[in-house]
């Protein structure tokens, strides 16, 4: 049996022998801010394809994570849709085109993994009225010899792609079909090799670049499915330890269809949990900590129908580890952080879950007896507000009772929640404004050195979630997991009066807030700032966007020290702070 282990080593030292750069994979969380998460191999590599010169050289490969949300509610429907998954991916930016790509599959699939071409589908672009038909690709494949009754030409839905965010590089696309019994439908799309041709703007017009390129794909989940002759992608070695732990409860359900749906619900779920608490996510009601939660809470809901124990995430993500330590070390080494936030979100959850179900039982009950059949948004809102339920995880409660939810009553009342929240975080985000004195400056100052200390010591995952400042003290409220050790706090004290003791030079520049998050700039609460901002730089320690004021030299602060560390809540800590 081809382990996946093996297929994804085997895909990169292809591609490494035939001069392409081996690119480690980017975080789940893109640079770019129009996109919520990484969804593609691609992705990191955008600008390059744009005329940007690359770093690595015109030819690279990968193997990059992803996470998906338009499949949530298709994982355990099928055999083969899933959140999180791993992409082999080979691009170019203007080294190679359309036959060489095509070849290097061809030899990837055939030569190399020996996998059987006679049961393979191959769809092109048939062309529309904005483009036209891909017959090269055609003929390439049929001078590989690949029979002209295994290449089908597809529409635009199918055979174009892109672009990621609103408005980017695309293309027309050629994709490898694994279909045994040479029905397209019922085939599973192993690769798509998609030509970079087009710039489609934010109105959806397309003009040509002037630098074509090839960005591929292929699901090493897929891949190892076809190699390991698995009917499911659950069933492969990436995913069948998850399953068969579950399976180790000996669960008591009759419906296993029911139960197959859970089992790989919960495989799915805890994997893209593990990866994405890895890089930096924390659960939260808002962008990928909304993700994070909504994956987290669901497969709790369905571990209650299989009668799972309250420990059960924790083994589990301990053998997400155990599969991907080996390609993704740093799960191994985030180990504790990952399996606490887990472990505090559960324990949130379940005391507010069973309260939910039955405020669920008594709304779905009203709604049958006054034959509306509907749950209103303001209920659906008071379940998310109240109880922690997630809009998705109402819908797939009602479903099961034939009710509908208003999904739009909800949001116009989650837009007015976010209004009033707003309202007060021009406060919390906001600085100390034009007006504050100079020990104000002073102690505003301070939080960026805090901040960066705390993302220094602690980790990445810390965030800003909330200041207030007076010329007293500064209160500075931070994403974490657990209390800080007394050597933590020491450590983070030192780290901000070092950065005093060197009198450094605090830089104000302007810039659009693309360029600012381009740069490596700092934001929060991102729906507020405007499109220019201001960036803060203090030396290569500290830049963040931010409205000032500050002092010019960080000389001029005196000593730090922290008086208080505290609870703010789940997953949020509050330090306050004076200048000596």
């Amino acid at each position: 049996m081809k382990e996946a282990n093996f297929l994804r080593n085997k895909f990169l030292e292809f591609f490494e022998k035939r001069g392409h750069k081996i690119v480690p994979s980017s975080s789940l969380i893109p640079p770019d801010p129009s996109v919520l998460l990484t969804t593609a191999g691609m992705q990191q590599f955008k600008p390059y394809y744009l005329g940007e010169k690359s770093p690595y050289g015109k030819n690279v490969a990968s193997c990059q994570k992803c996470f998906r949300t338009s499949d949530i509610e298709e994982v355990g429907n099928t055999t083969r849709h899933l959140t999180f998954f791993e992409m082999l991916g080979n691009f170019s930016f203007g080294g190679y085109f359309k036959e060489e790509a095509i070849k290097f599959a061809y030899d990837f699939l055939f030569e190399e993994l020996k996998l059987p071409k006679e049961k393979m589908l191959f769809t092109i672009f048939g062309g529309d009225k904005e483009i036209p038909e891909d017959k090269e690709s055609a003929l390439i494949w049929k001078k590989l010899g690949i029979s002209e009754n295994q290449i089908k030409k597809c529409q635009r839905a199918d055979n174009f792609w892109g672009p990621t965010g609103k408005e980017g590089p695309c293309g027309p696309t050629t994709e490898i079909h694994f279909a045994p019994n040479g029905n397209l439908a019922e085939g599973l799309e192993i690769w798509n090799l998609v030509f970079n041709e087009y710039f489609m703007d934010e109105n959806k017009k397309l003009t040509p670049l002037k630098q074509k390129g090839v960005d591929t794909g292929m699901g090493l989940e897929r891949l190892a499915m076809v190699c390991q002759e698995k009917p499911s992608v659950f069933e492969t070695d990436l995913f069948f330890p998850i399953i068969n732990e579950i399976r180790n409860w000996k669960l008591e359900i009759g419906n296993w269809k029911l139960r197959e749906r859970s089992e790989r619900i919960i495989a799915d779920h805890i994997k893209g949990s593990v990866f994405l608490i890895a890089d930096g996510v924390l659960p939260s009601n808002v962008e990928q900590g909304y993700v994070l939660r909504r994956i987290l809470r669901r497969m709790m809901r369905y571990a209650k129908l299989l009668n799972l124990p309250k420990t059960f995430l924790i083994a589990l993500a301990q053998k997400v580890i155990a599969i991907y330590h080996g390609a993704y070390p740093e799960l191994k080494s985030k180990e504790s952080e990952i399996l606490t936030v887990i472990e505090k979100e559960e324990e949130r959850f379940e005391k507010t879950l069973s309260q939910g179900l039955k405020n669920f039982e008594k709304i779905s009950q009203s709604a049958i007896k006054n034959k509306t059949f509907q749950i209103s948004g303001i209920e659906a809102f008071h379940l998310f507000d109240t109880y922690g339920f997630p809009l998705e995880l109402t819908e797939e409660l009602a479903k099961e009772k034939n009710l509908k939810v208003d999904s739009q009553g909800f949001q116009q009342c989650f837009l007015k929640h976010r209004e009033i929240s707003r309202a007060g975080a021009e406060k919390k985000f906001g600085g100390v404004g034009k007006d504050a004195g100079y020990q104000s400056a002073k102690l505003h100052t301070a939080t960026h050195l805090l901040h960066s200390a705390l993302r220094q010591v602690l980790g990445e995952h810390v965030k800003q979630m909330g200041s207030d400042i007076t010329p007293e003290r500064l209160r500075f409220d931070f994403s974490h997991f657990q209390k800080m050790t007394e050597q933590e706090i020491k450590k983070i004290e030192d780290l901000v009066n070092q950065k005093i003791k060197e009198d450094l030079v605090v830089k104000r520049e302007e810039m659009s807030f693309e360029e600012a998050i381009k740069s490596g700039a700092l934001a929060f609460f991102k729906e507020k700032y405007p499109e220019r901002v201001s960036v803060y730089t203090i030396d290569d320690f500290s830049k963040e966007i931010c409205a000032g004021p500050h002092v010019k030299k960080t000389g001029e602060l005196g000593f730090f020290q922290i008086i208080k560390e505290e609870s703010l809540g789940a997953g949020i800590r509050r330090i306050r702070a004076i200048l000596k």
